[in-house]
């Protein structure tokens, strides 16, 4: 059992996973940004890796990707920042990032790496169900780390058995079919999307993400999953602070009062 298969056992519902961008909006803001994260009362910390084409991410995130990018993140560079973490750092960290620059470090390397560190799960959207039980599940399960599917409105029934099925963290919910970012509030569209999910009785915890920006989405989305995921609302008042500290524990906390 790893802290995300630890925190779901002991807390069921309104489970509050940030993410952010590693790298900015500065270099060196990354451990910071994640104690503050923890010390705000979030329940994850979803560490973005920054690449040149984040194909899931809406112009807020690819801007903070670009960003972190030109200040010399990398991969091998957020290993160093967050080596020690653990020594300040309690709760479950996930990864999330594409294929190619895992690929080109190592995937087993990497795997490892997570494992030294205490990385606890990834989220890697661009690889497939398939690669991943052929060429890499094994690995995972060798180094303790949970690996995280997405689902959208337009998965199958079958597809998403099949993810809950091969998943051991949890499972994130897309709210809609676009990018991150690019909508605000939760529609009753949305809403038939959550409860049919809902109704499928999964064995994985769920965490919807995508337009999860204030404590009104971020209640509406908790009463249909285990809680949700905020990304692009975060970035944006990382980007705009002037006290990194006190901004993100004043607004994490605004969501979850």
């Amino acid at each position: 059992m790893n802290r995300i298969h630890t925190l779901f056992q002991n807390k069921k519902e309104r489970a509050l996973s940030i993410y952010f961008t590693a790298g900015f909006p500065a270099l060196e803001d990354t451990l910071p940004t994640m104690q503050a994260i923890e010390e705000a009362g979030a329940d994850i910390i979803e560490i973005g890796v920054p690449y040149s084409d984040p194909i899931a991410d809406g112009p807020t995130i690819q801007d903070s990707n670009m960003i972190a990018l030109e200040n010399g993140m990398s991969l091998k560079k957020l290993f160093e920042q967050i080596k020690d973490m653990r020594q300040t750092v309690s709760i479950p960290v996930v990864l999330m990032g594409y294929l190619n620059p895992i690929i080109q470090y190592g995937m087993e390397a990497f795997l490892q790496k997570c494992k030294e560190v205490g990385v606890d799960g990834l989220i890697l959207p661009d690889l497939p169900m398939q690669q991943y039980l052929d060429e890499f599940k094994e690995m995972f399960d060798q180094y303790g780390l949970s690996n995280t599917f997405l689902i959208s409105p337009q998965t199958s029934e079958s597809r998403i058995r099949e993810i809950d099925e091969n998943s051991n963290g949890f499972i994130y919910m897309v709210s809609s079919h676009s990018i991150t970012g690019a909508k605000t509030g939760i529609s009753e569209e949305q809403i038939s999307y959550f409860k049919r999910v809902q109704d499928m009785n999964l064995k994985n915890p769920r965490l919807i993400g995508f337009g999860i920006s204030d404590a009104e989405t971020f209640t509406t989305a908790s009463k249909y999953g285990n809680g949700a995921i905020i990304g692009s609302a975060f970035i944006k008042v990382v980007k705009d602070s002037k006290n990194l500290n006190a901004d993100i524990k004043s607004y994490i906390q605004s969501v979850i009062q």
